[in-house]
This record gives structure tokens, sequence and C-alpha cells, in this order.
């Protein structure tokens, strides 16, 4: 890291003289071609000015080289929000992503790297098998919703669903109030005002709270309960917090990458053919959307603990800087042009000490969840071309409002080429094993999979009367 060489107020080498607005990436626009406004931001050179919502102003980083050196420099930058969070209007919408709990995602050294050895010990008792076939069953009962009808919003009624539900099997939430944790969840990331995000987040996190209560009086093999027994010795507030980070952080992320690779297979021939016999598969779909349209365009907020010059561009302590994983994804400058098969060097989710603990599981859960899908709706297909799709407005995601697909109906009788044709099995854990490998069609979900309503018939996102887990 050099000694800046700028004034504050200038933009630095690379940039273009004399301008200094900052871009917004909040709006509609932004959402609806970001790759345009990433090809200007790289006017700017390896860091551009930009604005996260009304207000909020931070630098963001667009260079893969620069994005790396960021992320991997933890004495010149850190991940506290503390020393910036005040100054962010009281109402701004991206409060809830950006400040500071005690978390792996917003702390430092030795308190970090606590949280982060028992997140990631933790997620790796989870059994790849056994996930799934837990991503299996959460797939076979959300498709079992809409099977017959011909057509669904793969959004709302699927990606938005799914990941939940694999949610609450793999962290020990008992089934029956699976529901009222989608639809805690989903209300927080559909909100359109604070308000409403600040109306579902008190009732996921008292979900939580009672699930780690439940887990103290009665263990098991979740991620709970293992968190719980670490050695890290976490206390149950701190317990919590791990958990909501996983939920929060995974949820919105997990249905992008679904919905998103979906998207591109539905409307290439090339993936099409895959459905039934074509060379590209899932796996191909996913390596795409995580090299150029990941499912959090930018994030891996950080602060310098010190004014620093990044690549040209002068940032005074304590602002932020965030990384932007497509800029940096498809920087021409920094990668060579054409498609990429290597899923390890992409950034999308993010490097160094704080990359993401659950790269493996969700990869998985994705492709298991496409294959699902596929398999059962063999001729699905788009209801609309590709380009009237439409996507959610916000500085960091990238994710659609809705993916509307048609496909030839399958009904509850068409024995042994359904959803409907295995019978569930009476009291199957989601999250047990398996009795192994079946030659017919997949098999059907358990009874205790939690059974997920479609997005016009969810449970209100309120607090049930008394504790849900006594």
């Amino acid at each position: 890291m050099t000694t800046p060489t700028h004034h504050p107020g200038s933009l630095g080498p690379g940039t273009c003289p004399g301008v200094t607005e900052r871009v917004p990436l909040w709006v509609p626009e932004f959402a609806a071609d970001p790759h345009a406004v990433f090809a200007r931001l790289r006017a700017y050179g390896a860091c551009a000015p930009v604005e996260l919502a009304p207000g909020v102003n931070a630098t963001l980083v667009t260079s893969y080289r620069a994005a790396l050196e960021v992320l991997h420099d933890t004495e010149t930058y850190s991940k506290d929000p503390r020393v910036w969070q005040h100054t962010l209007p009281p109402d701004s919408p991206i409060a809830p992503m950006v400040c500071w709990r005690p978390n792996a995602l917003y702390n430092d050294g030795p308190v970090h790297a606590r949280y982060r050895q028992a997140i990631s010990d933790s997620l790796s008792l989870i059994e790849p098998h056994e996930l799934r076939e837990v991503t299996h069953r959460a797939a076979d009962s959300l498709i079992r919703g809409f099977a017959s009808h011909g057509e669904a919003d793969l959004v709302a009624q699927y990606a938005g669903e799914l990941p939940l539900l694999v949610f609450n099997a793999i962290f020990g939430l008992p089934d029956a109030h699976g529901p009222g944790m989608v639809a805690a969840m989903s209300k927080m990331f559909d909100s359109a005002s604070p308000e409403e995000v600040a109306e579902a987040f008190p009732v996921i996190e008292w979900y939580v709270t009672d699930l780690v209560a439940l887990k103290k009086r009665r263990r098991g093999q979740d991620v709970t309960s293992w968190l719980l027994d670490h050695p890290a010795r976490l206390t149950d507030r701190e317990v919590v917090d791990q958990l909501l980070t996983a939920m929060s952080a995974g949820y919105t992320p997990m249905t992008s990458l679904i919905s998103n690779a979906l998207s591109r297979m539905l409307s290439d021939p090339r993936y099409y053919r895959t459905i039934s016999a074509g060379a590209l598969t899932a796996s191909d779909a996913i390596a795409d959307v995580l090299w150029n349209d990941p499912p959090m365009m930018n994030f891996s907020i950080h602060f310098p603990r010190r004014d620093v010059d990044l690549h040209g561009t002068w940032i005074p302590a304590g602002t932020p800087v965030v990384i932007s994983y497509t800029a940096a994804n498809t920087c021409p400058a920094d990668l060579p042009p054409g498609p990429r098969a290597d899923t390890g060097a992409h950034l999308s989710f993010a490097a160094g000490p704080h990359s993401c603990p659950a790269r493996q599981p969700a990869v998985l859960i994705a492709t298991a969840a496409i294959d699902r899908l596929t398999a059962w709706l063999c001729d699905i297909h788009l209801a609309v071309p590709y380009g009237q799709l439409t996507w959610r407005p916000g500085p960091f995601h990238r994710a659609l409002t809705a993916l509307p697909a048609r496909f030839t109906p399958i009904a509850p009788d068409q024995k042994g080429t359904s959803p409907w044709s295995t019978a569930p099995q009476a009291g199957a854990s989601p999250a047990g094993p398996t009795a192994g490998p079946t030659a017919g069609p997949p098999p059907g979900p358990s009874s205790s999979t939690p059974r997920a309503a479609t997005s016009a018939a969810r449970p209100r996102a309120s607090a049930p009367p008394g504790r849900p887990f006594a």
C-alpha cells in the first residue's frame, strides 16, 4: 500500500477529470443493466465513487486485482462498520445489511477467527449426500404445489422458498414452524420499505432465539446443536447471531443463484437440450452465473484503518470500500476474454479470511434444486423472452422479480412420472440418512419435510402467541 499522493477531494489518476458525481446503485436503471454501469465506472480506474442508497456514499472496487488486495489485506482494511455506521441516515434501507452485529461478518482478528471457526466447523459436519436428499425433498414438496398447473413463477414458488426449507432442516427448526420462518424471511427480503424490514426482522430473531433454547434442552444432528457444542464456547446470544447471519446472508444469494441459473438454462438452446439430452448442465449454468451475474453483485464492505491510495484512488480512513464481485469477475484489464470454466477463481463468494464458508453447500443445493426441477418438468421453458425479465433494484443483489415458466402439467394420478408417485414415509427426518439410490423416478418428500405455501398464501410474518418451541 503506497502513501497517498492525491488530494482527498480528487478522483485520482485514471479517472474522468472534473467528474465528482457519484453513481447511484440503488436506482432501477442500475438493476436493469448493471454491466453497462460497470463499463462506465471503469473510466474512473480501479475504483469509482458510488451511492449505495440516498445519502450513503462509498468507493466501489471494480478491478479484480484491486479487489483481491482489499480482501486479503487485513492490516489496512477492517470489516468493523462501527467507525462509520453512525453517519447513516436514520431510515436508511440498507442499515440491516451494513450495521455491526457480533458475528463473523463484521469483526476482525481473534473475534472474527473465533466466530468463523465455529461456523466453518459446524457447516463441515453436514454430509453432502444428506444435504442433497434434504434439497430433493424440499424441491418435491414445492413442485407438488404447482406441477398440475402447467405454469409457475419460479422465484416466488420455487427458488424463493426452497433455501428456507433446506435451512429449516439443517438448522434443526421443527417442521411445524418452517412456514412461519419462510414467511418472515420472505417478508424481510421482499420488503419495499425500512418499516417492513423492521417489522419482519424481530420475528426471525424471535424464532431463532427459541430454536437455540430448544436445542439447549434437546440436541440434534443439526448446525444449531453443533454450534452450541463447539469448543469456541459461544454464548447463547452469539449462537443466535451466527444463525441469523447464516440465514440472512444465505437466503437472497441462494434464491438468486437458483433463479438466475434457471433463467439462463430455460432461455439458451445449449442448456435447453440438457434438460433431456444436451451437453451443458446445471453446473455450467451456475458457473456462468457466478462469473458473470453473481447473486450478490457488490458487497464485502471494508473500512480503511488509515488514508490509503488504492490503485490510484484516494480513500479516506473509515469510509466504506465495497467490492464489486460482478465488475471484478468481468474486468477486461485483469482477466482474459471469453468463457471461464474455472469456478474456483471468481470472487462471487469473496476471498481471503472473510470468504463465504458455505461455498460448497451453496453450489450443491443450487445444483440439486435445478436438476430436480428439470427432471420432473422436462419441457419447462420461459413464459416470456429473457430480455423481458425484470430485476429488483438494490445496490447489492442481482435478483429477479419473477421467473414465469410454462410446462406440461403433471397430475397426481400419473404414477411413476410425478412428484406424487412415491408415498411419503411417516416419521422420516429431513436431515437423516437415506436408504440409498433408487432406480425409478426421484423419491417423493418425507412427511417431515416442511410444506411451504406459495406466494399467494403465505402465513403472516407475525409472532404467534406463546413460545414456538416450548
